[in-house]
């Protein structure tokens, strides 16, 4: 759809319009003759119907031809979740973006086989127009994971006063996170977990159409595209050339554990975390890399922030898989934190999935199950 039809449409609306209104409104001024027939024209899509046909209130079947209307026609899909439009955004960009809301996304955290769950996550708005979805994965005791559950959001937004650059304002969120928290356990040097640590996978999403993506550690985001998985972290392991040549430049080494896992001087199973601050002379740094994309609704049907616990038990493409099985994203987050508890992780389970435009109009079949899972441990802290 055009920005100009668009504009026409949001002098008659709010700042959202209903998905069943903007196809009522948007036909009405297109409507004129072709060879007798009425042809409707809408921003240069052409829908053809024929004289005589007798019209419908359901907006799956507008003209009772039998063919349900799909909003494919306007760059979105969903049958499933039905959010508003959001105008503002929808104009400046000159296609229709669907509201993301907070209420539909869903969240999972399962303890797994350990003492305590170390893992935290948020699902919180933090502007007009920014979202915010964050996990954190923690280690060592949960006191670095609590903090930045508590302060991470805060700091974004600080710095959204004064940066528009979303990569930018993660990356220097993460940095005073890690500072603010150094400086915190200098203060209460009688803190627990003194030496404690954590991931952060943060994402930000402005406008229902910008989305970045900051990442720590292990944990992971995903964007499920057209039912392919499409990573938009990737790990910080000493698997990594660059990774473990910082370690190694930096003054530390790698050993591997009984696992075959590869951890930095023996202790952490990552290169990158907030907290841990006994190995930051070592290179263990907490500057994020970051990832920015743009959403195309009619193709993109959610994001997924997922803990370790799931990630090495279960590969993107089968998380992804799994939620296109779902009805909702509710159901979708809890059935992976149960999948992972099944296939045999130990570690904690914690799962965020966020729904976009396409949600639903994947289906995808049952995964199947592997007997070499119950023999691998997600265990990432030694």
């Amino acid at each position: 759809m055009s920005a100009a039809c668009l504009v026409r449409l949001a002098r008659h609306s709010g700042p959202h319009v209903g998905r069943s209104g903007l196809l009522q409104t948007a036909l009405i001024p297109f409507l004129h003759q072709h060879n007798g027939h009425p042809l409707v024209t809408i921003c240069r899509r052409q829908i053809y119907v024929p004289s005589g046909s007798r019209h419908s209130s359901t907006r799956f079947d507008p003209d009772s031809s039998g063919h349900p209307t799909t909003w494919d026609s306007f760059g979105i899909w969903d049958n499933r979740i039905d959010e508003p439009i959001l105008l503002p955004p929808s104009i400046r960009y000159g296609k229709p973006i669907p509201k993301v809301s907070l209420s539909k996304v869903g969240c999972a955290s399962l303890i797994g086989q350990r003492k305590e769950n170390e893992d935290r996550f948020q699902v919180s708005q933090v502007t007009n127009s920014i979202l915010y979805f964050a996990v954190f994965d923690g280690h060592g005791g949960s006191e670095a994971a609590d903090f930045c559950e508590k302060y991470m959001k805060k700091f974004i937004k600080d710095f959204l006063a004064e940066e528009d650059d979303l990569e930018l304002v993660l990356s220097k969120a993460f940095l005073e996170v890690d500072k603010a928290l150094a400086k915190h356990l200098h203060f209460y040097p009688n803190v627990p977990g003194i030496n404690a640590g954590t991931t952060a996978t943060v994402a930000l999403l402005r406008d229902g159409i910008e989305l970045v993506v900051g990442s720590v550690g292990d944990s992971r985001a995903m964007l499920c595209r057209k039912g392919k998985a499409l990573k938009l972290t990737v790990d910080h392991t000493p698997e990594r050339k660059d990774e473990k040549e910082r370690i190694k430049k930096s003054g530390g080494f790698i050993t591997w554990n009984s696992l075959g896992q590869p951890n930095v001087n023996g202790r952490l199973a990552m290169t990158r975390s907030i907290g841990d601050f006994d190995l930051k002379k070592m290179g263990v740094i907490a500057e994020p890399e970051t990832k920015r994309v743009l959403l195309h609704h009619v193709h993109d049907s959610f994001l997924a922030l997922t803990t370790d616990g799931v990630n090495f038990i279960m590969n993107s493409q089968e998380i992804c898989n799994v939620i296109n099985q779902c009805h909702d994203p509710k159901e979708a987050a809890q059935r992976i934190s149960d999948q992972a508890l099944h296939y045999g992780s130990e570690d904690n389970s914690t799962i965020i999935v966020v729904p976009f435009g396409a949600w639903g109009k994947q289906q995808s079949s049952d995964t199947s199950f592997s007997f070499s899972r119950s023999f691998v441990s997600s265990g990432r802290w030694a």
